[in-house]
């Protein structure tokens, strides 16, 4: 199987090193820097063995890491002042994670602004579909890359050592997962990650079926959301990309127009 997808979702390293240290609970003024960087590492293994279009940042943020563990691994240095506090490796970075962060809040505050200021002058909107929840009002998460590529790493996981061995025949492509995928949502309003993980014969087609979200995704097609952070993940489509279909043909040809006669 040879598919390479590029994507616009993708955050930075500090996006991802946020990531593990929140999904964990982590205290970030004391991160666990050996463990975080086995994590960091692993994802970034799985991203590569996708074949994801990965930048440069990120392996700079991998050798960045390796070297804090490195030296904490080392004994402390004497110090000729016994008073002097020697510095925590882990202080830079501890510093841009949570310059990092605030800038983020800051950034998604300015966008939940925008997204109000455009509701005050609005044409009514077309009623849509119902919701997923019919009679009451759920919070929802959109999903990041992050939190996809942490289901598909439990999905990997949960496949039985043996059949990472068999000799498969190549018999799911992404482009009929795609097609699979874009018709089981219209039979249903949304549906469970673990669901369609759950209903792989074996690692290729958990592979080919992940690598079709994140090609729908790229279409924005569909969307990833979580009722609470970090749990399960529901697709479901994009109400925004689905062309109403009264609205399909509004320009095209009048239906009434007869074509004009040719010549006898």
């Amino acid at each position: 199987m040879n598919y390479k997808i590029k994507l616009e979702i993708f955050e930075g390293p500090l996006d991802l090193l946020l990531y593990l240290v929140k999904k964990d609970h982590l205290n970030i003024y004391d991160i666990p820097i050996a463990k975080v960087t086995d994590q960091y590492l692993q994802y970034l293994n799985l991203m590569q063995m996708l074949d994801l279009n990965i930048a440069g940042e990120f392996l700079v943020m991998a050798a960045t890491l390796m070297q804090i563990k490195s030296k904490m691994l080392l004994p402390a240095e004497p110090s000729l002042n016994p008073e002097e506090e020697q510095q925590d490796p882990r202080e830079e970075l501890v510093r841009r994670l949570l310059e990092y962060e605030k800038f983020k809040e800051i950034a998604e505050e300015l966008h939940k602004r925008e997204i109000d200021q455009r509701e005050v002058f609005k044409r009514p909107k077309v009623e849509l579909a119902k919701e997923i929840t019919e009679g009451k009002e759920e919070k929802y998460f959109e999903a990041s890359i992050f939190d996809l590529i942490n289901a598909f790493s439990r999905a990997l996981k949960d496949i039985p050592k043996e059949t990472f061995y068999e000799v498969i025949k190549d018999e799911f492509t992404v482009e009929e997962k795609v097609h699979d995928l874009l018709h089981l949502l219209l039979v249903a309003p949304s549906v469970k990650l673990s669901e369609l993980f759950g209903k792989a014969k074996n690692k290729l087609e958990v592979i080919v079926t992940f690598l079709a979200i994140l090609e729908l995704i790229r279409m924005k097609e569909i969307v990833c959301f979580q009722k609470e952070l970090f749990q399960d993940i529901e697709i479901m489509r994009n109400k925004n990309n689905i062309t109403p279909y009264e609205h399909r043909d509004e320009e095209g040809p009048d239906q009434g127009q007869q074509p004009e006669a040719g010549p006898d």
